[in-house]
């Protein structure tokens, strides 16, 4: 017969995996279009291309541009975090995996 501790211990493995599936998927809160429309899109555009009027007015960088694309992550990695000109710094306020997938969704601009 199984022990009930032994029950408790499956139910708790299977709600550790179940929970760091949720958080890696898609479907959490913060994806990177999500991330992206909420932090970038006001002044970069939906399409990256910056060529709304904020993105006019602040004169922002377009995302699918060769200039843009050819950079590293590394330097668009930096650039998110430590802001530049009148972009501000995310550092404090994202982590470094959400960096990440800010840099590989500006990557995913290019191809539309």
């Amino acid at each position: 017969m199984v022990s009930t501790k032994a029950i408790l211990q499956g139910i708790s493995v299977v709600a550790v995996l179940a929970a760091a599936t949720l958080w890696t998927s898609p479907l959490f809160a913060q994806d990177a279009a999500g991330l992206y429309k909420a932090k970038c899109s006001a002044c970069h555009g939906a399409d990256g291309k910056g060529d709304n009027p904020m993105g006019k007015k602040m004169g922002v960088r377009d995302f699918t541009s060769p200039e843009v694309q050819k950079m590293s992550d590394d330097e668009l990695t930096t650039l998110i975090s430590d802001g530049k000109d009148k972009m501000p710094s995310y550092r404090k306020s994202l982590k470094p995996d959400q960096i990440k997938d800010l840099v590989g969704y500006i990557r995913s601009l290019a191809a539309k």
